[in-house]
């Protein structure tokens, strides 16, 4: 998957070497494993060869005794044949049983792994009370959510939240946010800032090492984990494309949808387009991990299906980041209806992006140093301003002086 990176840096000799040594410690490695199962199936031969001897032996001297007739012998003989015939076949296998029992370790470590974000047990019992009243009641309430809340998101606030992944280093310190519905919150910062962790704690990835996350009043560890993660879309600026049709792909956000509903969604994204110009449209094969469409193909598929899953929450972490100037305009246009009566975050570094943004915040060492709209940043003349204006003196430079093409 690195060639053209190890090509770039001219790594192949150094990559060659990296390979040859695990190739030798693999070639060691199968040459044991090969030696055990060599040296268990002759043990195992031997073992009855001298069990068949020693009952011809035995047996044919109490044969010759009169202790025992012909026929017993004859019987014993092909008893200890049939008794090592299954231990011979396993010596066949030991190599196979050796290799799929480290496979199966990994395996069995991977599902027997416990997730550190999950549902409290009182959380629990209240779904498991919902799902009863539901199959008991011939409707349910579409108030209600799986977890027997508000099934609307109408508020999510975060109280005093700090987040670190080293305790010694805080990536996020004493954060204060409130957010209603249909407002959309604009993240700004420089890298590292921790931008993507604060999303990551609303979509409740992680949890907040101090402080809490409220939703409509109410601590998010204390509603279903499914129920807050099914509520959410999120785009991505690596987004992931499965292997599959394009109409597929966009599905995946709403197994339920139509293909009309499929094609509506695309075209709010912006995507109708790029793949109406395909051989086979809708129905053309994105490929191994999308690898038939370019980066912003794939981020335009992935704003598609968030567009079809209908979230209360939407996500957008540098959405916009591989697409064009022309196409960022069309998605901006459609994303004023898909916006509309939802909660959005938004993570830009492109600022012209989020100029229409309701509030703007910016984050710099895990803590809101700025926040309001545009215009309202614009005049504290702080860190906002300053990027606003370099991002602004850049692209009238490349207005002006186009990069040549050919």
């Amino acid at each position: 998957m690195g060639v053209l990176t190890s090509k770039s840096f001219v790594r192949e000799k150094a990559n060659q070497k990296e390979f040859s040594l695990l190739t030798n410690k693999m070639h060691s490695a199968s040459v044991t494993n090969l030696t055990h199962a060599a040296v268990y199936l002759p043990i195992v031969i031997t073992m009855a060869s001298l069990a068949t001897g020693l009952a011809l032996a035995i047996g044919g001297m109490d044969m010759t005794s009169g202790l025992i007739p012909v026929s017993t012998l004859i019987a014993f003989m092909t008893y200890t044949r049939h008794f090592f015939d299954p231990i011979e076949q396993l010596g066949h296998w030991f190599a196979e049983m050796q290799m799929a029992q480290a496979s199966a370790e990994r395996i069995i470590s991977l599902i027997e792994a416990t997730p550190q974000i999950q549902d409290s047990t009182s959380v629990r019992e209240a779904v498991a009370i919902q799902q009863n009243r539901i199959q008991n009641e011939t409707r349910s309430s579409s108030r209600y959510a799986l977890d027997g809340g508000d099934a609307q998101i109408m508020e999510i606030e975060l109280a005093q939240v700090s987040f670190a992944y080293n305790p010694k280093k805080s990536v996020l310190d004493n954060i204060n946010l409130c957010v209603k519905r249909g407002e959309s919150i604009a993240i700004v910062g420089p890298t590292g800032g921790g931008k993507s962790t604060l999303v990551n704690l609303v979509c409740r990835f992680y949890e907040p090492t101090s402080g809490q996350i409220l939703i409509n009043g109410q601590d998010y560890r204390q509603r279903s984990l499914q129920w807050l993660q099914s509520n959410i879309g999120m785009v991505l600026q690596n987004a992931h494309v499965f292997s599959g049709s394009i109409m597929e792909n966009i599905r995946y956000g709403r197994l339920s949808a139509t293909d009309d509903e499929v094609i509506t969604a695309a075209k709010i994204a912006g995507a109708d387009g790029f793949i109406n110009e395909l051989p086979r449209g809708y129905l053309a094969d994105a490929g191994e991990s999308g690898s038939r469409l370019s980066a912003g193909q794939k981020q335009l598929v992935s704003f598609a299906r968030a567009v079809l899953a209908d979230p209360q929450v939407l996500v957008m972490d540098e959405a916009t980041s591989s697409v064009d100037t022309e196409t960022e305009q069309h998605i901006q246009q459609g994303m004023q209806r898909v916006l509309a009566g939802r909660i959005a975050f938004i993570i830009a570094h492109r600022l012209s992006t989020i100029r229409n943004a309701d509030r703007i915040i910016v984050i710099e060492d895990g803590k809101i140093t700025e926040q309001g709209n545009h215009h309202q940043l614009m005049s504290l003349k702080g860190h906002y301003h300053d990027l606003y204006r370099q991002q602004s003196l850049q692209e009238s430079s490349q207005q002006l002086n186009p990069a040549p093409t050919g």
